[in-house]
């Protein structure tokens, strides 16, 4: 039998960070909270939680807590048709979801759907960010229950459903452009103008070469970890860089940013994957995910 007290602790220690927090939100003493961690560690032989600060969960640990997400939208759904069962003394328990997408998403069209969703469910997001490429690697690991990926597989036990293609553009200030590309792009400028990237995940830049260029040329970059900051980045002539059709469109028209070859887009294909076992509880999210990418992604499903 699972001791779910326990499990909720651990749950809570990874959602809140603390013990101290885990403690307040079940009305308990942070003693009380380590000793249900403790005894559940020591009965599993396995360490579910690491100390420190905040404290997080360690792999085991995180199926732990993506089993109480579970539990919790089945409790919910179960309490709505029978009331009775519900502890009136425990107050009103929030599921919170865990959703991964990648940043540009989450910084041009994503945001907009998961709002919607929280305007009607009183349901909690947890909205965690990686490259396109590997957000489907966090279903996979089952730390999330759905996933704005660039996997069109499904992943095992997952629904998916196509949503449409992220446009990007390959942008840099006028003056940039310029000082690095005066008689236009060539692999030989391309190799000495600064590039901008949000992180070691990101191909975005090297696909784009490749596609205009037929090779593989390695730029000189600056490191840029942020969505908004791309954009800032080449509006301030510190590189060139993908930067999201929505979010320079306004700049493009101005002339305050302009396109390296004119026209030359790159369109990123996105899916929403879901797990079937949290697909119906989810059914509302999926909705406003899907009508807000066919409104705002091109080559809409």
């Amino acid at each position: 039998m699972i001791d779910y007290p326990a499990a909720r602790a651990v749950a809570l220690v990874a959602r809140t960070g603390s013990f101290e927090k885990a403690a307040a939100a079940l009305h308990v003493t942070p003693s009380a909270i380590s000793q249900r961690v403790k005894a559940l560690e020591e009965r599993l032989g396995v360490v579910l939680i690491e100390r420190g600060t905040p404290c997080t969960a360690t792999d085991k640990g995180e199926w732990l807590c993506r089993h109480m997400d579970h539990v919790g939208l089945l409790e919910r759904e179960l309490t709505a048709h029978l009331p009775g069962l519900a502890d009136p003394a425990a107050g009103v328990s929030r599921v919170t979801l865990a959703i991964a997408t990648n940043a540009d998403s989450l910084g041009t069209w994503f945001l907009t759907a998961a709002a919607a969703f929280t305007h009607a469910s009183d349901h909690l997001l947890n909205i965690v960010i990686d490259d396109q490429d590997h957000t489907a690697d966090w279903l996979r690991r089952g730390r999330v229950l759905a996933a704005v990926t660039s996997l069109e597989k499904p992943v095992q036990g997952c629904r998916v459903t196509a949503l449409g293609a992220l446009r990007y553009h390959a942008t840099a200030s006028p003056a940039f452009a310029a000082r690095y590309f005066p008689e236009g792009v060539t692999a030989e400028d391309l190799a000495r103008a600064p590039a901008l990237t949000f992180n070691q995940k990101d191909r975005l830049q090297h696909d784009w070469i490749r596609r205009e260029l037929g090779r593989d040329v390695v730029p000189p970059t600056h490191w840029l970890p942020s969505t908004q900051a791309f954009v800032d980045g080449a509006l301030a002539g510190m590189g060139w860089g993908m930067n999201p059709a929505p979010l320079v469109r306004d700049h493009l028209q101005a002339g305050r940013l302009v396109e390296l070859v004119p026209g030359a887009v790159l369109d990123v294909p996105l899916f929403w994957q879901v797990s079937r076992l949290a697909a119906d509880h989810l059914a509302d999210l999926s909705r406003r995910v899907l009508t807000t990418a066919r409104r705002e992604l091109v080559g809409q499903a």
